[in-house]
């Protein structure tokens, strides 16, 4: 029995947590792969990781490097796969952000506790307790909390990247995990203390992100509907987007400008039915993407080729182009 509770011990708390958070999330933000993608990149973290100690462990001993120099490397290689996707525009609301940190983190978790099982595979059950509910849920834990708060520092600073941006997050998250490594309690109630918090933790995130998303889908939503009623009405030229799309012309040739008409039209339709799919899913439909959607997405990047980098510039100005808009175009073209 002793030997079958081991590595259920070791595997499953973890494992079962990150099902619940994608099982949380009510407008089913990210995709079951896509959270698989981030357990196997975390995977390869903990590897990575394993050759970086092994070849520092020579120089220190294991109890020092566990506590003031293992924290550094192991969160900044987790942290590593979060930065990729907020830079690529794959992360777009806390959620999201939580998810695919404590995948990161659970990938890592399960290497740990594999290479320890295989280490130690006669060890007590109450180390496999502290291992499985305390290291492991703390790796998640950690990086969650590090994705959590870089995305929370980049959308005050209006979206605009900046690798300062990510220090408080990481130090919170290397903080924590020192923390724990320092056993300033016993080990039990250092678990206990993170089973308790944990939860609490993330549900408090999902519900203010919960309450975010649903304020900016209306918001959104208005906003790419009057755009659209304004293009297709023949007023824009009254408007000041069309007054700011005429003073171009003085600039860029003229069917650059009539292609920048279009993209500004094609991404807005675009936008609006990502918000739909998003209101869809939040009420318990799967909304799949059509074959007119896909030749859409091909248009808009034929227009930006088109258009060129010059171009698209030029038309930040009247576009909605923050980071969640970004993210929803990714969000449909996936």
């Amino acid at each position: 029995m002793a030997d079958f509770l081991r590595p259920v011990l070791a595997l499953l708390p973890v494992a079962c947590f990150l099902a619940a958070l994608v099982l949380l999330d009510s407008y089913k933000l990210v995709r079951l792969r896509a959270v698989l993608g981030m357990v196997l990149a975390g995977m390869l973290a903990a590897g990575v990781a394993y050759a970086i100690n092994g070849a520092l462990l020579g120089y220190v001993d294991f109890r020092t490097y566990s506590r003031y120099v293992g924290p550094w490397v192991e969160e900044a290689l987790k942290a590593l796969v979060i930065i990729a996707l907020i830079s690529r525009h794959r992360i777009g609301f806390l959620v999201d952000a939580a998810i695919f940190g404590f995948a990161v983190g659970t990938g890592f978790a399960l290497i740990e506790n594999l290479d320890y099982l295989t280490l130690e595979p006669h060890s007590a059950l109450g180390a496999w307790v502290v291992r499985g509910f305390g290291t492991a849920l703390m790796h998640g834990g950690a990086t969650a909390i590090f994705a959590v708060i870089a995305l929370s520092v980049l959308e005050r600073a209006g979206g605009r990247w900046s690798m300062r941006a990510l220090v408080p997050g990481y130090a919170i998250a290397v903080l924590l995990h020192s923390g724990f490594n320092h056993f300033f309690v016993s080990p039990v109630a250092g678990t206990f203390a993170i089973v308790l918090v944990l939860p609490l933790l993330l549900w408090a995130i999902f519900t203010r992100s919960d309450a975010a998303l649903a304020d900016w889908l209306g918001k959104g939503f208005d906003a790419d509907a009057e755009m659209l009623e304004l293009i297709h009405s023949g007023r824009l030229a009254d408007s000041p987007i069309g007054r700011y799309l005429h003073t171009l012309k003085t600039r860029l040739r003229g069917p650059v400008v009539a292609d920048m008409l279009c993209y500004l039209r094609l991404h807005t339709e675009l936008a609006l039915r990502a918000k739909g799919i998003l209101m869809m899913r939040e009420n318990g439909f799967e909304a799949p993407v059509d074959e007119s959607t896909a030749a859409q997405f091909d248009e808009l990047r034929y227009l930006e080729r088109s258009i060129g980098r010059t171009g698209l510039l030029a038309l930040h100005p009247v576009m909605r182009t923050s980071r969640r808009e970004l993210w929803q175009l990714y969000l449909l073209g996936r």
